[in-house]
Formats: C-alpha cells, sequence, structure tokens
C-alpha cells in the first residue's frame, strides 16, 4: 500500500502567521500610563520647584517633591515636617510661583 505524504502549503502557512499577527495588533488597547505624570514630578523635583498640594478637603500645603512613587509622593518643606502624602487624597499641585493673586480689578469685576 502506497501512502501519499501530504505537505501543506508554506505560503498559506506564512500568510495565516502574518493575518494573525496583523489581528492582535489590532485589538491591542491602548497603554494605561502615558508617563506623563512620571515626566511632571521628575521635572519638578530636579528643578525643586516650590508646590502646593490641594487636598480633597481644600486643606493647601506648601514645599517641593523629593520623590514619588506610583501611590504617594514625598513633600519636603521648610521649617516644617516633611509630609508623605497619598495621590488618592491630593486634589491637584501647582507650582507656587504661577499662582494666580486675585487682583483689584477682579474683585471689581465679581460685583
Amino acid at each position: 500500500m502506497n501512502r501519499k505524504l501530504i505537505r501543506p502549503n508554506l505560503s498559506e502557512i506564512k500568510e495565516k502567521i502574518s493575518q494573525e499577527k496583523e489581528a492582535a495588533k489590532r485589538k491591542m488597547h491602548p497603554p494605561t500610563d502615558t508617563f506623563a505624570e512620571s515626566y511632571y514630578h521628575l521635572k519638578q523635583m530636579n528643578k525643586k520647584t516650590p508646590m502646593a498640594v490641594v487636598f480633597t478637603d481644600g486643606e493647601i500645603v506648601e514645599g517641593y517633591i523629593e520623590w514619588y512613587d506610583r501611590n504617594c509622593i514625598k513633600l519636603n518643606r521648610d521649617n516644617a515636617p516633611n509630609l508623605l502624602v497619598y495621590k488618592s487624597h491630593i486634589k491637584y499641585l501647582y507650582k507656587l510661583n504661577e499662582a494666580k493673586v486675585p487682583s483689584e480689578e477682579d474683585s471689581k469685576k465679581k460685583k
């Protein structure tokens, strides 16, 4: 009894593999981390920029960022104890030299 050897066409296999790779590329979700936050923190750390941290309850603490990780930042303060602040309790941060001080004209416009 003669058996016939069946060989798959190599070009068909290559096509299947390339189609599967393309489908996998299309299904990829966008990255969850853009690294914008870490870039911002590193920039402020290197310059030792005076920062203000506004908590969710409205309290404001001033200092500069000494280090950070995924969950918290260490705020170094002059003439006060350093703080380890959880990011979940931070409403927002801003640079102290960019703080908007209400002027007399702004208060007149509101009245």
